[in-house]
């Protein structure tokens, strides 16, 4: 689904990734996991288009989208939920919803009932508005609402970060409920405990460069190697 291939990324003239590479196949959820400032935004907003690598490639399909503005990398089925949720304050839940509907996949795509099975919630709040919503919902909307797009490969950036910890256990019974169904995913989360226990592989950034790459469980039971990057 996804091939980053030996990518470089700078900042004006700061050089933020080093040859940084990693896989997804279809169906699978990768993690990407590091400490903060590691680099793992500035991968996702290079997949995504939005700080494109100077050099290296990035395939997705098997066609290389690097540079590709970010329009076009979301037209060709690259969903993206950033970490700062970006939801539309003035408009309602419901209506956040259907401005992303795009494309249906075939039988398996979503619609906005099927996102109202597996977000109840928002059917119980589609009639508030954005900016009465609390840190969670506007999580779940901002998953959902990418969703809609119908999107082949998911980039999740900090899906948790700042919420409490009973909508942190909600978000991530949603992720694995997305395992299940199929979606392919590149995860990146702080909490390194939650992202591979929904997580086949793993890839650990430190100071912008790649420094593991492998099986979610042999992340899980090597206590010694994320101790060293990861700090827990």
């Amino acid at each position: 689904m996804l091939t980053v291939d030996h990518i470089h990324t700078f900042y004006g003239e700061a050089h933020t990734l080093f040859d940084v590479s990693l896989e997804i196949q279809a169906a699978e959820v990768v993690a990407l996991l590091g400490r903060n400032g590691a680099g793992k935004t500035t991968t996702i907003r290079s997949i995504m288009g939005l700080t494109p690598p100077r050099s290296g490639k990035i395939l997705f399909k098997g066609e290389n989208i690097a540079g590709l503005p970010p329009y076009e990398i979301a037209n060709r089925g690259v969903g993206f939920v950033p970490d700062n949720r970006r939801i539309f304050p003035t408009l309602t839940v419901k209506r956040n919803l259907e401005i992303a509907r795009k494309g249906n996949r075939g039988k398996g795509g979503w619609t906005l009932e099927r996102i109202y099975d597996h977000f109840p919630k928002l059917k119980e709040i589609e009639s508030r508005l954005g900016d009465v919503l609390s840190g969670g919902e506007q999580q779940m909307l901002t998953i959902a609402r990418t969703l809609m797009g119908n999107p082949d490969l998911v980039l999740l950036d900090e899906p948790t970060e700042g919420l409490a910890p009973l909508m942190v256990r909600e978000v991530m019974k949603i992720i694995r409920e997305l395992k299940e169904k199929g979606e392919t995913i590149l995860l990146v989360e702080q909490n390194s405990t939650l992202a591979l226990r929904v997580s086949q592989r793993a890839y650990i950034l430190e100071n912008g460069h790649q420094v593991f790459s492998g099986l979610a469980e042999e992340l899980i039971q090597n206590r010694e190697l994320r101790q060293k990057f990861l700090g827990v």
